[in-house]
């Protein structure tokens, strides 16, 4: 059971640069709290409010006092967008320690009661915040009326960079000497976090499986797989890890029994569904980041809107090879998009065909009914695919989530890359959402959580 803050960069900055001054500083952080059902919670930063200076009573380098109408406001803020409060400060100073002092457990019984109240939700929470060289550190906690603390174990910061946080007061990681070349490369922080890291996977075909391994050996220890379909005899020429005693086993299945082999200490739920159903998609709410693999355009419109609404990291795939119709490559075309706060969603950059992905929503009886009918587009032949090509794209999509942690490409970070291999070319863009679009940060639905119906769509049964 662990829970994680979700801080978007710009969020995020806003902090670090407010441990770096020399007084305290205080504010309160309006979020979204999502229980899974494993006991799993995370709090979806969607609004920093600082205390205004006017409100400041008192205000040193380890001492600050407030009235109360510097932050009632906020709360009732939170309260018209469905927003928890949690109570944030700073311990400022190089050496500033972000444990709670007796002074700040007395502000917590002070005011807990009146953030439940004015918020109209259940919980409090508080937040301590200190500099540290390269980020910060914290402490905090969150705890529903009657119940006991829990602690806050993970800030993860989403955006232009990637940045996993273990609170101050956790117990040291030691890194497996497995991995020496990998930390010689980017550093001790970065491996511990790839080992905290829990990661979807949807599609576990031959981008998807081959992503898998690569993130297993690079040391990802936590995976959520999902597929539908079981492995046929054309599939082991392209996923990893399958051989022809396969053929006909779950795709889930043959990927989770081959990463398990490479290490025994994987931790893998392995779900054979369509990210279309309500109840799949939702076993996703608990992933940090998660690898959109799957060639459909529904399951595409799903990983788009859930990354907007749960704040989470969604690195999309598509592979395609074009034929010039007499048995002949075209074109071989790879793309690899990356969906964080402030950039545009599949659908604002015309990634997705919302006319076909209506009809791959339908049954089979309904979408041969509206196909006869001229109502819906018949989804056509199987692609072509070839392992050369879809090992590519994986390399690249697990590349992009690297660099978000490491920092070594170009600014801005673009937050699509195009590859066309057949005139060996790559390209990259950023792209802003479109303006009142679900993705826009105007509109409100950044970080807004589980809604019902779950990302305000409608679900088949």
């Amino acid at each position: 059971m662990t829970t994680t803050v979700v801080l978007p960069s710009d969020i995020a900055s806003d902090i670090d640069e407010a441990t770096r001054l020399p007084v305290e500083t205080a504010g309160v952080l309006l979020v979204s709290i999502v229980e899974v059902s494993d006991g799993t919670t995370r709090l979806l930063a969607r609004k920093l409010c600082w205390i205004p200076n006017s409100s400041y009573i008192h205000r040193g380098g380890d001492h600050l006092a407030i009235t109360s109408e510097g932050y009632v406001p906020f709360l009732a803020e939170a309260d018209s967008m469905g927003a928890s409060a949690i109570w944030i400060h700073t311990h400022p100073g190089a050496d500033g320690r972000p444990n709670p002092s007796d002074h700040d457990e007395e502000v917590d019984r002070q005011i807990s009661d009146l953030f439940r109240l004015r918020t109209n939700k259940n919980y409090y929470g508080t937040l301590i915040f200190s500099p540290r060289t390269n980020g910060i550190a914290f402490t905090g906690y969150i705890q529903a009326e009657g119940q006991p603390r829990r602690s806050l174990n993970y800030i993860w910061e989403v955006g232009n960079r990637f940045s996993l946080t273990r609170s101050w007061d956790s117990p040291q990681i030691n890194i497996s000497p497995i991995f020496d070349r990998s930390v010689r490369a980017f550093g001790g922080a970065v491996q511990s976090a790839l080992g905290q890291l829990t990661v979807g996977i949807v599609g576990c075909g031959g981008t998807g499986s081959a992503v898998t391994e690569q993130l297993t050996r690079l040391g990802v220890r936590n995976f959520i797989l999902i597929d539908p379909q079981e492995l046929s005899g054309s599939n082991i020429t392209r996923v990893y890890g399958s051989t022809i005693e396969d053929v006909g086993k779950d795709k889930v299945q043959v990927l989770q029994e081959h990463i398990q082999r490479i290490t025994h200490d994987i931790k893998c739920k392995s779900i054979k569904s369509m990210i279309t159903l309500q109840k799949t998609a939702l076993q996703l709410c608990e992933c940090d980041v998660i690898f959109g693999c799957t060639d459909d355009n529904a399951g595409r419109l799903i990983l788009s809107r859930l990354s907007t609404f749960l704040l989470t990291p969604v690195i999309d795939c598509g592979v395609l090879l074009s034929d010039d119709g007499n048995g002949g490559i075209q074109g071989i075309d790879g793309r690899i998009t990356t969906l964080v706060p402030g950039q545009a969603c599949l659908v604002c950059r015309s990634r997705i065909n919302l006319t076909r992905a209506a009809t791959e929503l339908l049954t089979p009886e309904e979408r041969t009914q509206r196909e006869n009918e001229g109502y819906a587009p018949a989804l056509g032949r199987i692609e072509p695919a070839v392992v050369t090509f879809t090992t590519l794209v994986a390399a690249t999509a697990v590349s992009e989530l690297l660099e978000r942690f490491i920092g070594y490409g170009p600014e801005p970070r673009p937050s699509e890359v195009l590859l066309r291999c057949h005139d060996r070319e790559i390209s990259t863009n950023v792209q802003l959402p479109r303006e009142g679009h679900y993705c826009d940060l105007a509109v409100g639905k950044l970080g807004l959580g589980i809604t019902d119906p779950f990302l305000e769509q409608t679900w088949p049964n």
